[in-house]
């Protein structure tokens, strides 16, 4: 087997669905909540510590269904994570950009940048909330200046990965540096800064959370702390299911995207569009040979 189609298998296991994988995954997480299930009803299991299944599945119930709390607090805290992703990963993007085009530039932020990424960058957060105050803004530029750093580095990285005999033929061809770089080094590049923006979107979310439980109003941080607080653990774990959904939901997004948009890593993405493109130079076939036909007794005329 390929490298290629090893890269393929391993970015596309949560989408192509194997009856019998199926069936064993589903076997194993059932067994596994009788037993959680069976543990906390014969008193193994300390409700305040590892609440039941059913009970958190209640709890889910009770405040998105109910009560219907759950739904305002995901929104804002969906709202930070994806802010936060954008603006963050556009600055790491461009910057890195600059650097793999500009090399004086490279050199002089490449100390700043690395500082940047071995400082605790959550320790920065009291710092950030005490410049831009409370609400939604620190938690949006705590998580950008999460996700800034892996954006940065893989495109910057995939950028500067470019085949030297490719680099050549360009230059023996004589394209432009737009060229160049549209056509040769962003292409090299994407596979790269996929890889990037999906950890960056991981990180985007665990950003905003920290902002909601240093110091905010709304969010499913601090319906987590509330309900922490007044020892509910029902449903503080059902407020980590909440955002266990809201992490795959997101997972999901980067992994169409990346389908999409760098579509020769992936076979069958590949094949899709193969089979686009003969259906549609068949459907043109078959509209221009009657019209063909259709001309050729006018010509004998």
């Amino acid at each position: 087997m390929s490298s290629s189609a090893n890269t393929n298998e391993t970015r596309s296991w949560l989408w192509r669905v194997n009856p019998t994988h199926a069936a064993g995954h589903a076997g194993l997480l059932v067994g596994l909540l009788v037993l959680w299930e069976t543990g906390s009803r014969t008193g193994l299991l300390d409700p305040l510590i590892l609440p039941a299944p059913t009970a958190i599945l209640a709890a889910l119930w009770q405040i998105a269904v109910v009560d219907r709390l759950l739904w305002g607090h995901f929104g804002i805290t969906l709202y930070e994570a994806m802010a936060g992703f954008v603006i963050g990963s556009a600055i790491g993007i461009a910057l890195a950009i600059g650097a793999a085009l500009w090399e004086p530039f490279r050199r002089y932020s490449a100390p700043y940048v690395v500082g940047l990424q071995v400082t605790p960058r959550i320790a920065l957060a009291p710092i950030v909330i005490a410049w831009l105050g409370f609400g939604t803004t620190p938690n949006v530029a705590i998580a950008a200046l999460l996700c800034f750093f892996p954006p940065f580095l893989n495109t910057m990285t995939g950028l500067l990965d470019v085949d030297r005999d490719l680099q050549e033929m360009f230059r023996s061809l004589r394209a432009s540096k737009r060229q160049v770089f549209t056509q040769l080094m962003l292409p090299t590049a994407l596979p790269y800064m996929m890889a990037g923006l999906k950890t960056a979107m991981t990180m985007a979310l665990i950003g905003a959370i920290v902002g909601e439980f240093i110091s905010a109003s709304e969010g499913l941080g601090v319906l987590m702390h509330r309900f922490t607080f007044q020892l509910n653990m029902a449903a503080t774990f059902a407020v980590l299911v909440a955002l266990t959904l809201m992490g795959l939901l997101l997972f999901a997004l980067m992994e169409w995207v990346d389908n999409r948009i760098v579509f020769w890593r992936h076979d069958e993405r590949m094949q899709e569009i193969s089979r686009k493109r003969a259906a549609r130079e068949a459907g043109r076939a078959a509209t221009e040979t009657p019209g063909t036909a259709r001309v050729a007794p006018a010509g004998r005329t």
